[in-house]
C-alpha cells in the first residue's frame, strides 16, 4: 500500500476531525454532533447518521469537476452505520462531512477509514473502528490500493469495509466479473490490509489520548 499519513483534531470547530493522505489522495473529514435534528421527520428514538462526500474544484485533473457525490455519501453511511451505536444518541443527528482535497485513486476506502477515525476523535460511541481497502484486477493479477492511473486501466475493482475487532465486513462492492477464487483472494488481501491499517488508526487515537491527558 501507499505511504499512509493519518492525523486527528485538525478542525477545531468540529466535534472531531481527521486527515488522511495516501500517496496523492488527500481527504479531510469533520464530524458535528450529536445535535438536534432540524427536520421533524428525523426525530426518532435512535440517532441518525448523516454523511456527505464532496470534492474540491481542484481535486481532479480537470478543474471544476469537484462536486457533491451522492453515491459515495450513501456508501459511506452504509459502511459506518453498522459500527456506530445509534441508540446512544436518540432523537439527534451526527453529521459526517468528507472533503476530498486531491483525488489520487482509492478515494472511497480512504474516505471511510478517515471518517471512522474522525468519529472516534469526536467521542461518538462505536462498537468498532471501520477501515476500508480496495483492489484492482488486471488479468490474473490483483493490485492493492490502486492509484487513479491504475483504476483507469483496471479490468475490475473490489472494495471491503471491515470492522477489526469483530472481524465483520460492513460493506463489499465489486465491479465487472470476478471468478469465485479471485474474489476470495481479493477479499482476504483487503481484510489483511484493513487489519494493518487499523493498527495505524489505533496508534493515532492512543497518541491523541496521551497528549490530552498530559
Amino acid at each position: 500500500m501507499r505511504l499512509a499519513v493519518m492525523q486527528t483534531g485538525l478542525t477545531t470547530a468540529a466535534s472531531g476531525s481527521a486527515y488522511a493522505e495516501f500517496g496523492k489522495t488527500k481527504v479531510i473529514v469533520s464530524v458535528f454532533g450529536p445535535r438536534e435534528s432540524k427536520k421533524a421527520m428525523m426525530y426518532s428514538d435512535v440517532g441518525r447518521l448523516n454523511c456527505n462526500v464532496s470534492y474540491t474544484t481542484f481535486a481532479t485533473p480537470v478543474r471544476g469537476q469537484g462536486a457533491d457525490n451522492k453515491e459515495y455519501s450513501s456508501m459511506l453511511r452504509k459502511a459506518l452505520e453498522g459500527a456506530v451505536m445509534l441508540h446512544t444518541f436518540p432523537k439527534t443527528t451526527v453529521d459526517v462531512f468528507a472533503l476530498v482535497l486531491e483525488s489520487g485513486g482509492s478515494d472511497l476506502p480512504i474516505i471511510i477509514s478517515c471518517a471512522s477515525l474522525a468519529l472516534a476523535d469526536a467521542g461518538i460511541m462505536m462498537c468498532d473502528l471501520v477501515t476500508s481497502v480496495s483492489v484492482s484486477c488486471f488479468g490474473k493479477n490483483i493490485v492493492i490500493d490502486p492509484t487513479s492511473d491504475e483504476e483507469a486501466w483496471q479490468d475490475g475493482s473490489l472494495m471491503v469495509a471491515f470492522m477489526l475487532a469483530r472481524k465483520e465486513i460492513t460493506q463489499l462492492t465489486l465491479t465487472r466479473e470476478w471468478s469465485d477464487g479471485k474474489i476470495t483472494n481479493a477479499v482476504e488481501l483487503c481484510m489483511d490490509a484493513c487489519s494493518k491499517l487499523g493498527d495505524i488508526l489505533r496508534d493515532r487515537l492512543k497518541g491523541t489520548a496521551t497528549l490530552t491527558s498530559e
